[in-house]
């Protein structure tokens, strides 16, 4: 269990970074399209179309630390109501579903990249960027998931135990 929090905070930490990386380079790249627009009336289609190529990545490692943290778009219109030990069981039911799902999207994610990989297509915008390099964020995003609801699981079965 320490193990896996550990190697989770580290993920968490380096996606955290990675976001903030990402979020700075889209938005340099709209500021650069607006700059060189106005400054020579013409730009450069790439910095219009970094930003959505990026925002797979943005998107997808984000999900485990998201969840990690109940920072994931949620309603809490039932833990109110409930007592503790019914709250522990539905945050564990929500992370048995979300550690499912994530195994499910894992693989539909790998194998997706890995078809686009052998294929060896290209987006078609100015600069040539593989398209498996962008469904690559799938499966690490939901690795990155997997093990995030993993944690929170042991976490709720030790605070069911432990009441």
């Amino acid at each position: 269990m320490k193990l896996l929090r550990a190697v989770n905070s580290v993920v968490a930490s380096a996606t955290l970074t990675l976001a903030i990386i990402i979020i700075f380079i889209m938005v340099a790249a709209l500021f650069l399209s607006a700059t060189t627009r106005f400054i020579t009336g013409t730009g450069f289609a790439w910095f219009i179309e970094l930003p959505p190529v990026l925002v797979s990545w943005l998107v997808f490692p984000l999900l485990g630390p998201l969840l990690k943290k109940g920072q994931h778009i949620k309603v809490d219109f039932l833990t109110p109501l409930v007592s503790e030990k019914v709250k522990n069981i539905l945050f564990l039911i929500v992370n048995l579903v979300a550690f499912i799902s994530a195994c499910i999207f894992f693989k539909a994610g790998l194998d997706a990249t890995i078809m686009y990989y052998n294929l060896g297509q290209v987006m078609e915008i100015e600069i040539s960027i593989p398209i498996w390099w962008m469904f690559l964020a799938f499966p690490v995003g939901f690795l990155i998931l997997a093990l995030a609801s993993l944690e929170l699981m042991f976490d709720n079965i030790s605070d069911l135990f432990n009441r």
